[in-house]
């Protein structure tokens, strides 16, 4: 399968990534904010849904670098940013606009009732397979209604 490059630009954009990163995993360790810059990057191993449904038992990741661009602030709820070994799991990439401009808040909605939200000037987001894809068994499920 070939390497998977994605751009956000807008909130419609911003869905696409975020179902293709669901269920990504990633260690604290991987979180870097660059403030003067303006940018989140976080490196995860992302479940590759889009070959799931054509296997049975064996699924696929991949390492993928996830950015966030035009970044004001970052803040975090329901994990210790300085426990650099512990495991997040992301479900979700959401954004929510404030007023009328392209301003607002991307949330990164993680397992377990945390989360990291994001100030931005405008949504700005980059999605690339950056290293090669392994093997798994498992294949993340979700309660139903949730």
């Amino acid at each position: 399968m070939d390497a998977l490059k994605l751009m956000a630009l807008d909130n419609e954009d911003l869905e696409i990534v975020s179902a293709h990163v669901q269920d990504a995993v990633f260690k604290v360790s991987d979180l870097a904010y660059a403030a003067k810059a303006g940018q989140l990057s976080l490196a995860v191993n992302r479940f590759v849904w889009e070959t799931a449904e054509r296997r049975a038992k064996s699924f696929e990741r991949r390492r993928s670098l996830l950015a966030f661009k035009r970044v004001t602030a970052v803040r975090s709820i329901g994990f210790d940013r300085k426990d650099d070994d512990k495991v997040l799991s992301l479900l979700a990439v959401q954004f929510e606009q404030e007023g009328e401009g392209p301003d607002g808040t991307i949330e990164l909605v993680l397992s377990g009732g945390a989360s990291i939200m994001l100030d931005v000037e405008c949504i700005e987001v980059q999605l690339a397979d950056t290293g090669g894809a392994w093997e798994t068994g498992l294949k993340p499920r979700h309660p139903a209604g949730n």
